[in-house]
């Protein structure tokens, strides 16, 4: 091997997956849901997913939202723009996820195979069940701010650094 091959930048080797995740938002309370089953099992944490061919991320919001928990998000915001720098499934990947709150939908959020919806206030997360990262951003978010965000994870899911700045505009 020589030292071209020795200095190549392994970033450019990562896979990217782009992802959504909405919170429902209720007077005090925040909907999250146990994840049920794939990646996430036995979190809590927003709904949401990858987009489908040709679906936008808005669209993809919409669908994975009336998939995950029975309801269709009529109003909402774009509130944060997630970069983790992961191992997703054993490989080097960038991760973007793209995070909307509504405070409008149609239907009553219900359990599917997939997730268990509940309502918590705002000032009690079970961020013991949650993605350890979620407290530098979730709480944030909860209170109106909207934030762009990178962090680095490293293969335990355990932050290796993070860089959380606020926005005025997504």
């Amino acid at each position: 091997m020589n030292s071209e091959q020795t200095n190549v930048d392994r970033s450019v080797m990562k896979k990217e997956i782009t992802a959504t995740l909405l919170f429902l938002l209720k007077d005090d309370q925040v909907l999250l849901a146990m994840k049920k089953r794939g990646f996430g099992v036995g979190r809590y944490n927003g709904v949401g997913g990858k987009p489908e061919p040709d679906e936008s991320i808005e669209q993809t919001l919409v669908r994975e939202t009336q998939e995950e928990i029975g309801v269709t998000p009529t109003e909402f915001d774009k509130v944060a723009v997630l970069t983790f720098d992961e191992l997703f499934k054993g490989e080097p990947a960038i991760m973007r996820i793209h995070v909307y709150t509504a405070t409008k939908w149609e239907g009553t959020p219900i359990e599917t195979e997939e997730m268990k919806p509940k309502w918590f206030s705002k000032d009690q997360l079970p961020y013991d069940t949650m993605w350890p990262s979620d407290l530098i951003w979730l709480p944030r978010i909860v209170k109106g701010e909207k934030l762009n965000a990178n962090i680095e994870l490293d293969e335990n899911d355990k932050m290796v650094s993070h860089n959380v700045t606020v926005v005025q505009k997504l």
